[in-house]
């Protein structure tokens, strides 16, 4: 029995299994994403999530990425991590 297909078809599975764990999300802009769009972000749970929405409403847009630190929990660190992804258009 030929073991050479079943080894490349693992090693091609394996392969595409990996890439979609390194695929960036797409950008979600700080000022009009919704609670679960917010909860996908590294380190945002639906908590903080919310909180973002309530600040957004009762401070105003965000007009940088950075701003978000102004909401309680949110701290640079998790600025960062998400800095790929984050937008205020």
């Amino acid at each position: 029995m030929k073991r050479t297909p079943l080894i490349a078809t693992l090693v091609l599975l394996f392969s595409l299994m990996t890439g979609f764990a390194h695929a960036a999300g797409a950008p979600v802009n700080v000022n009009t994403a919704d609670v679960a769009t917010l909860a996908t972000l590294n380190g945002i749970g639906e908590s903080k999530a919310q909180a973002i929405v309530a600040d957004r409403k009762a401070n105003g847009p965000f007009t940088a990425p950075a701003d978000l630190a102004r909401v309680k929990g949110i701290g640079e660190r998790t600025i960062e991590r998400n800095a790929d992804r984050l937008t205020v258009k």
